[in-house]
């Protein structure tokens, strides 16, 4: 009977049919592996017909270290009253933007630490200076943002506002881990809750702002509340449709609190990316995680759903913090697609090609 019920659910999304959560559960529990990669590769067949899997080229800024937030999953932060905290200068910031444009470059991911002595001005200050230089500024993940929130005493539409007015072009998916908050109370207390991950999200959709989405799994969630998480994003992009990529990774445990969970396999990392790209069946590209999982896994993911392949990350510090060093130039990314039997192509953030 539930193999009846698998090839059900399989004709529906080879139909193109949105699935319902029970269906979700059900493939994840019986599909096995190589039909949840037939499955996923159909949607993004429907979705992406012409065989071209696009990547952009930028660089990860982490502009501190410092953080309140004292995260279990996080190898990278330090918190106010340790040593060797850092806080990059303007001139730090300059030098690697201008070594991200010569590389062809065309957006920067600014992300930081929680810092606890920082006012709203300095952010603002910090995109202006930015901008003067021509960049992209793809930055400030929902946490930030609400932490910015909280040191001003504004709302978060008011901080948005003000970001936006300074020189952010659009947010990046990360802190949302997973979208729950029995994980989230256990893992990262201090950082925002679920709702209010949404909230910033929706709220930027509404301002005019694209942003992504992501997931980081396998660490103490169950299915039940990867699904949770994965219906939230649907739902809110069934509201905005302001997302404008899906990137899930597995959690990289070495040198963090939670460093006796079992590292998530190369195949959990593929079943997981294909029931995404089934289930979010409204938001149009999910991105290959070659910055955790290596290049050759990074190409399967072309099979399993993916149509883009990332960021060429001339700079990479959280991920590396946590023992994972992968390292790919544009060239190599380029290759590494035409050999998938793909066309690679350079984007922007909102998915327009480089031309």
């Amino acid at each position: 009977m539930t193999a009846v019920r698998v090839q059900e659910t399989a004709k529906k999304i080879e139909a193109g049919e949105r699935i319902s959560d029970e269906e979700f559960l059900l493939l994840e529990r019986e599909a096995d592996f190589y039909q949840l990669g037939f499955l996923a590769n159909s949607v993004r067949q429907r979705l992406h017909p012409d065989r071209t899997v696009t990547y952009v080229i930028d660089r990860n800024i982490n502009y501190t270290d410092i953080c309140v937030s004292a995260c279990k999953f996080c190898a990278f932060f330090k918190g106010p009253e340790e040593p060797g905290g850092y806080l990059l200068t303007k001139e730090q910031l300059g030098e690697k933007i201008k070594e991200t444009q010569e590389l062809g470059g065309t957006q920067i991911l600014l992300q930081g630490g929680l810092h606890p002595d920082l006012p709203l001005e300095y952010y603002e200050d910090m995109l202006r200076f930015m901008k003067s230089t021509g960049i992209h500024v793809h930055g400030f993940s929902p946490p930030e943002v609400c932490h910015f929130a909280e040191i001003s005493k504004l709302s978060i539409k008011e901080v948005l506002k003000r970001l936006i007015a300074a020189g952010l072009d659009s947010i990046p998916g990360g802190g949302a881990e997973i979208l729950n908050d029995r994980v989230r109370q256990a893992t990262a207390p201090q950082k925002c809750s679920a709702d209010e991950w949404i909230a910033v999200m929706e709220e930027a959709h509404n301002l005019g702002l694209r942003t992504t989405a992501t997931m980081m799994f396998g660490h103490i969630e169950t299915a039940e509340e990867r699904l949770e998480h994965l219906r939230r994003l649907r739902e809110l992009q069934d509201r905005t449709g302001g997302f404008t990529a899906f990137i899930p990774w597995p959690f990289q445990p070495n040198n963090t609190v939670l460093a006796d969970v079992e590292k998530a396999t190369a195949m959990t990392y593929l079943r997981m990316l294909a029931l995404s790209r089934i289930y979010l069946d409204n938001i149009s590209s999910v991105q290959a995680s070659w910055v955790t999982q290596g290049p050759k896994i990074a190409q399967l993911s072309l099979s399993f759903g993916a149509n883009d392949f990332g960021s060429t990350m001339i700079e990479e510090n959280v991920v590396a913090a946590a023992g994972v060093a992968f390292r790919l130039s544009e060239r190599e990314i380029c290759r590494l697609v035409v050999d998938a039997g793909y066309t690679p192509k350079q984007r922007r953030m909102d998915y327009t090609l480089v031309e």
